[in-house]
């Protein structure tokens, strides 16, 4: 809808952009000898890019399930908004928790704590171990990541 600059948060929204872009490049600079390794490499990497941008904005969601007086549990939407120090990405969070991709998100995220945990679970776990860092460093530490993982696969092709 080109509505991506206004709703994204500036460095990840940036962060995502280069992640495609260098994984195109290297494809087109390397397209006649790609095998299927390299190429899954390539697409791990985009997919790492997702992950840790749905952990920047949302992987401390469970911190703030609670149960009301029924028994069921709910999130505490406002106090899980304002938990965010980056005003970039309490506003994206304010547009997307309105949306049904993040009703259908936590719904998810709740029917899998009786399953076994998927990637993404996996690495909220991780992520919430590591949060006593601030909200910006771990922002940045996902931006060098990347970048570094980028060059990797650069100089292996």
């Amino acid at each position: 809808m080109d509505d991506e600059a206004s709703l994204l948060p500036r460095k990840l929204q940036a962060a995502l952009e280069q992640a495609l872009e260098q994984r195109n490049e290297i494809i087109n600079q390397d397209s006649d000898s790609e095998s299927d390794d390299e190429y899954n490499s390539l697409n791990s990497l985009v997919s790492e890019a997702f992950i840790r941008f749905f952990l920047e904005t949302m992987g401390h969601y469970s911190l703030f399930i609670t149960q009301n007086e029924r028994g069921e549990r709910v999130l505490q939407r406002e106090a899980f908004r304002k938990s965010v120090a980056s005003k970039s990405i309490r506003r994206f969070l304010g547009v997307f928790m309105e949306s049904q991709m993040f009703a259908g998100f936590i719904q998810d995220r709740e029917l899998r704590k009786t399953r076994a945990k998927g990637l993404f679970e996996q690495r909220v776990d991780q992520y919430l171990e590591e949060l006593p860092d601030t909200e910006q460093s771990g922002v940045n530490k996902f931006l060098k990541g990347l970048g570094n993982k980028m060059k990797f696969l650069h100089k292996r092709n």
